[in-house]
């Protein structure tokens, strides 16, 4: 078992909507960066009420229904910026994200290809396009993707922890282990980037006692139950 992450980034986007629209957006805003989604989309909602054309209320009240899982109801505000502003490339990443959760790789793909065509320095929309290729088991895709990502954006740890994955399946460990090592140094609470360089020594062999530190690193650090069960079954094997 590998982990592989998508690259989530907050975009809120400024493009103004009409007041009392922009008091609701701003604390829309100011919930949605705080983790209170609920709050967030209540907020949103009063925006795109009284300005049916506020563009960043239906983006960032997508990103907040995709912090809850909420992927159709996502899918359907990133549906509605696209409407309003075609030629927004973020939209398309956005939706792209939800799709790829949905498992609808094939619309993530697509989303993903329009959102690079319109931005062609959208760093994380490559990298979530390498995810997509991951899952449909296209690793030469998926590393190109994550090369180009680390081009535009040399400090971006999730597209070294995917393109680990890759190289990972291929059977390349040592190259796995120094992507996943990049990704720790760039982003030291990366609990994801632990368990697979632990799994990456495992794998390889003769790595048990780096392994065994990865893994309790990955325990300490994790704030995902179901990753933090597997770190604890994989050192119970080693």
């Amino acid at each position: 078992m590998l982990v592989i992450s998508l690259a989530l980034a907050t975009v809120l986007v400024v493009m103004g909507c009409v007041s009392p629209a922009q008091e609701h957006l701003s604390r829309g805003n100011e919930h949605l960066e705080q983790g209170r989604y609920d709050e967030a989309i209540a907020e949103y909602t009063e925006a795109v009420e009284a300005d049916p054309d506020c563009v960043e209320a239906y983006n960032n009240r997508g990103l907040a229904h995709h912090n809850k899982s909420e992927f159709d109801r996502a899918v359907a505000d990133f549906d509605k910026v696209i409407e309003l502003e075609p030629e927004y490339a973020k939209a398309y990443y956005h939706r792209g994200n939800a799709h790829s959760e949905k498992g609808q790789l094939d619309r993530a793909l697509a989303d993903y290809d329009r959102a690079i065509e319109l931005d062609p320095q959208l760093a994380v929309a490559y990298t979530n396009r390498g995810h997509a290729y991951m899952l449909k088991w296209d690793l030469d895709k998926a590393i190109a993707d994550c090369d180009k990502a680390i081009e535009l954006d040399p400090q971006l740890a999730t597209a070294y922890n995917n393109r680990g994955h890759a190289y990972h399946n291929k059977g390349e460990f040592d190259k796995a282990i120094a992507d996943y090592s990049t990704a720790i140094e760039l982003d030291p609470q990366f609990a994801k980037a632990y368990f697979n360089r632990a799994y990456a020594y495992h794998k390889k062999g003769g790595n048990i006692s780096k392994a065994a530190s990865d893994l309790e690193r990955c325990i300490q650090i994790s704030t995902d139950a179901g990753l933090t069960k597997a770190a604890q079954q994989l050192l119970e094997r080693l």
